[in-house]
């Protein structure tokens, strides 16, 4: 018994104490990736959007469709032609077709004929849900 109470008094105390240095450097690696990747996150294609006043949207299960100056199309970042564009939306979309929102991102040089042909083939797709987006005039 002796012998037990000398080991107990030669431990060192308990240290209590929370090191938050790990804690901080892994909170700094987070917030540098969500960084970098917040950026990548927004879907489309860069186009040069038209200036507009009207109200911000925000909607995270939204598909992009995006024009671009030479008329090209592009299903989220994905290039397709008009024959494809059918057969890529639908498969893009699954089951969700008629529920989703569509956003049609068209570049401000792009002619207003060719954003017309792209509404023109999301409503033969029977896409109920279509939106313009366009620039804030204060940014």
């Amino acid at each position: 018994m002796l012998q037990m109470n000398r080991r107990h008094r030669n431990r060192r105390p308990v240290n209590a104490e929370i090191n938050i240095t790990n804690l901080v450097d892994v909170a700094f690696v987070l917030l540098i990736i969500f960084m970098i990747t917040a950026p990548i996150l927004q879907g489309g294609v860069e186009v040069e959007l038209p200036r507009s006043s009207a109200s911000p949207i925000t909607a995270s299960e939204a598909v992009i469709v995006s024009i671009a100056s030479d008329g090209r199309v592009f299903l989220d970042q994905v290039e397709v032609t008009e024959a494809e564009f059918p057969t890529a939306f639908a498969a893009f979309m699954g089951d969700q077709a008629g529920d989703r929102p569509v956003f049609v991102k068209g570049d401000r040089n792009v002619p207003y004929g060719r954003v017309m042909e792209v509404f023109g083939m999301l409503k033969d797709l029977d896409v109920r849900n279509v939106s313009m987006v366009v620039e804030s005039k204060e940014s």
